[in-house]
């Protein structure tokens, strides 16, 4: 569940409760590009992701890959950034 500070239906303690009720694996998930665990050389420090990311310059990105391999997670950071 996505956290949003603009819903005044539950106050912060209500998310708290709400979060920490989450599977595992959603607590888990990195929520920033620097809590990213994999693919260094594509999105490592001074990599080809980050640089486009400083430079707000990505347009498309294509991710293809086995289920469990980051692929949504990263997608969400790159969104959220």
């Amino acid at each position: 569940m996505t956290r949003r500070s603009d819903n005044p239906l539950f106050a912060e303690s209500e998310w708290a409760k709400i979060e920490a009720g989450a599977p595992l694996a959603v607590r888990m998930r990195p929520k920033r590009l620097d809590e990213f665990v994999g693919q260094e050389h594509f999105a490592g420090a001074g990599k080809l992701l980050r640089r486009m990311l400083g430079a707000d310059r990505l347009t498309s990105v294509i991710f293809y890959g086995p289920p469990g391999t980051g692929k949504t997670s990263l997608a969400t950071v790159i969104a959220n950034h």
